[in-house]
């Protein structure tokens, strides 16, 4: 036992005036890649408690990343503490490095600021839709330097979270997932307005969607060249762009029958053309 002991108090080497053993650098990885495997299980049971509570994933992913920067750095304190290394030792070196680093790594320290903003501020969630230029889609993920957005088309996009708080977003799911809809329609003229008024009033009444509060409208919008054009206004519960032009086809799908099985024409373009008597055609 005392040969097993004075192995592991072997001095290998020293730095600075301190001195590291064997037993040292045995228990120190050690520790760490046991403080690692408990970290990610005491993460992984809060993260799971939360998702059975339906608990916002937002707040989710706040308590997961502060229980990771937690447990890093008392994983952090703890090793140094057994190598018997004070942390005033570290206090020149940090701010030699954090002078560098500050100089070096403005976008990325940027970047990781604005993402604590954006968690903490909540102007755009998860699950939210938002627009910035010419992008578009729902919030998956709000990482450290970047936020994860999948645009309609399934394609995955990386936004730097400085773009989001710098520039304008327009979010439309911030209060609440109301969107206003317009669908236009134009019908030929000699149609009995009354009764597409009626047949656009009975569509929404119909359509499961559409919300009955605010009210719809169907506004007798213009006398156009070719029709009588009319736009229907309803609102919608929608997560996104996706869903609300779904819900406007399916709109646009039972107002062309309606329209059909009661005669009216939905209008098109019509040109009249007048020949004066120059004209002349032979015939061969």
């Amino acid at each position: 036992m005392n040969d097993v002991q004075e192995t592991l108090d072997l001095e290998l080497f020293s730095i600075a005036g301190q001195h590291f053993t064997l037993g040292q650098l045995i228990l120190i990885p050690l520790v760490i890649f046991i403080g690692y495997l408990v970290l990610g299980w005491l993460v992984k049971a809060a993260i799971s408690a939360m998702t059975k509570q339906e608990v916002n994933p937002d707040i989710i992913q706040i308590v997961r990343r502060a229980l990771n920067i937690l447990g890093l750095i008392i994983l952090a304190i703890t090793t140094l503490d057994l190598l018997n290394v004070p942390l005033a030792a570290f206090a020149f070196v940090s701010g030699a490095v954090a002078i560098g680093v500050g100089f070096g790594a403005q976008n990325i320290i940027n970047n990781f600021i604005s993402g604590w903003i954006l968690i903490w501020e909540r102007p755009i969630r998860i699950n939210d839709y938002i627009e910035t230029g010419q992008t578009s889609g729902t919030v998956e993920e709000i990482n450290t330097r970047s936020t994860r957005v999948r645009r309609v088309d399934g394609v995955h996009m990386l936004i730097p979270n400085s773009k989001l708080l710098e520039e304008t977003v327009v979010n439309w799911t911030l209060v609440d997932k109301l969107l206003r809809c317009i669908v236009r329609v134009g019908v030929s003229y000699g149609s009995d307005v009354l009764k597409v008024k009626t047949l656009l009033e009975e569509t929404t009444t119909n359509e499961p969607m559409i919300l009955s509060e605010p009210v719809p409208q169907i506004i007798f919008e213009d006398f156009g060249d070719n029709a009588l054009i009319f736009d229907t206004y309803f609102w919608v519960n929608s997560s996104g762009e996706k869903s609300a032009r779904e819900i406007r086809s399916d709109f646009r799908f039972e107002v062309e029958r309606k329209f059909r099985e009661s005669g009216i024409v939905i209008a098109f373009p019509q040109r009249d053309i007048h020949l004066d008597g120059t004209l002349r055609i032979d015939r061969q």
